[in-house]
């Protein structure tokens, strides 16, 4: 479907007019394309913002690491990954219906803007509580599977620790995204650009901090054993009276029923991901992964969900659940195409994909001038860890034009359908690829080493 676009400019001196001009803009696409400057220029400062909020999560995560309960509840590192994903299951999936909301104009009455909001946090909330919950007796599963052994004690701090950590996390993040699409939409920016990452770029920070003040403070307490129990009961309690508020939504009360699969599926993702930083951020072959695991992570998701939020923004506007655009009907798109035309989407995409290195720069220089050479080891770990974001950053956009098309022909709403699976995947990747990039870096030192110490020694016949 094509549109066109007539912007008519009249130039007036004092009440008489004085000349005018016209433009007629046609767009094949059916949407009109923004400039590559200024999505740039958009999407770069809330991303290097996100980048910094996520390397002082890591530096955050690298001191409190060492903390007792972290050290006395391994478990609790198991968390780290599917908390943190938290805002890509949730605050960005409620970034991004937000976003659509305001692109297309439901909240612009005010009535309908409070019950939007009502509802979506409402939902959030109760979001937040199951899986929090569903967190911690993953973590507690992959442990017990690991160590083969079962601490009831450690079972109620880590229930609770992590149902506490969703809520209050939630909660935070979920009213910072409302401020910030409203404020976006009032002051002419696309929402879509801004909104993730701006949540990614408290959330790994919100969450951590608070994840290792209520551990502790459960650790502290834990004679008291009723304590975990009673926090964890009163949560559950205040579950309906959530799904009750998010009623008012019919959209909202679709997700409800039916959009748990999703994030229930992508925390399980993010906890394989939990368990890989578990088992290696305390050998020394993996020194710095406790910094760098909140950064690669973080970037894939937050560009990733930048991208997801786009493209169904663009399907929200110009077509209709179920029905795919002329030019997206194949599932499976050319690579190519996905990255080099010159459609909407591809462009974003490229802008994107072009962010990755030199944000990751910026990133390894502010740790390089906090931490020094202790955690940066050498310019061979660093090209590593380069291409381990561009890979990662490039499948999971790639993924996430197929996985928008697919759920928007299946009458799904990508918002709250795509994210999800998308920024667990990334967690995944991005940690794997991590261990990987240090496991290869201290091999190649230990051979280096290795010949050194093997030469012949020349001496005096």
């Amino acid at each position: 479907m094509g549109v066109t676009q007539l912007n008519l400019e009249f130039r007036f001196q004092g009440r008489k007019l004085r000349g005018f001009s016209c433009e007629l803009i046609r767009s094949r696409y059916g949407v009109f394309p923004e400039r590559v400057f200024a999505t740039a220029c958009q999407i770069v400062v809330p991303v290097l913002l996100s980048g910094l909020g996520m390397m002082t999560a890591g530096l955050v995560m690298d001191t409190v690491q060492h903390w007792p309960v972290f050290v006395e509840v391994k478990d609790l590192l198991t968390l780290v990954p599917p908390l943190v994903g938290l805002k890509g299951n949730l605050e960005m999936t409620l970034a991004s219906r937000l976003s659509t909301a305001a692109n297309t104009g439901q909240i612009d009455d005010l009535q309908e803007q409070h019950r939007v909001i009502t509802s979506n946090l409402a939902l959030v909330q109760v979001q937040a509580t199951v899986v929090g919950l569903l967190a911690a007796l993953a973590a507690l599963l992959l442990g017990a599977v690991s160590r083969e052994e079962l601490d009831l004690a450690k079972m109620g701090l880590l229930c609770a620790s992590s149902v506490l950590t969703a809520f209050l996390a939630a909660l935070a993040l979920g009213v910072l995204m409302v401020c910030i699409v409203i404020g976006a939409r009032k002051l002419g920016v696309n929402p879509d650009n801004i909104a993730t990452p701006i949540a990614a770029s408290l959330g790994d920070l919100i969450t951590l901090s608070i994840l290792a003040l209520v551990s502790s403070f459960f650790y502290r307490h834990k004679d008291s054993w009723f304590l975990t129990p009673l926090v964890c009961m009163a949560f559950v309690a205040l579950t309906p009276v959530w799904g009750i508020m998010a009623k008012q939504s019919p959209s909202i009360m679709k997700i409800l029923k039916f959009g748990w699969f999703p994030i229930i599926l992508a925390m399980v993702i993010s906890s394989f991901g939990g368990l890989i930083l578990s088992k290696t951020v305390s050998e020394p072959p993996f020194q710095g992964m406790a910094i760098f695991t909140p950064i690669i992570c973080g970037v894939g998701g937050n560009l990733v969900a930048i991208q997801t939020s786009r493209i169904s923004t663009y399907l929200h506007i110009w077509s209709t659940p179920g029905v795919l655009p002329l030019w997206m009907k194949k599932i499976l798109p050319n690579p190519c195409s996905t990255f080099c035309s010159s459609e909407i989407n591809s462009m974003s995409a490229r802008v994107l994909l072009f962010l990755v290195i030199p944000g990751h720069l910026i990133f390894f220089l502010v740790i390089y001038l906090v931490e020094g050479q202790s955690v940066i080891s050498s310019k061979t770990f660093v090209g590593l860890y380069l291409l381990a974001g561009l890979i990662q950053v490039t499948v999971l956009l790639y993924l996430a034009e197929v996985m928008v098309r697919l759920t928007w022909q299946q009458a799904l709403d990508p918002d709250s359908h795509c994210i999800p699976y998308l920024t667990g995947l990334g967690d995944l990747l991005g940690t794997g690829l991590l261990a990987l990039c240090f496991l290869f870096e201290w091999l190649l030192r230990s051979r280096a080493e290795f010949e050194g110490l093997s030469e012949p020694v020349s001496g005096p016949p």
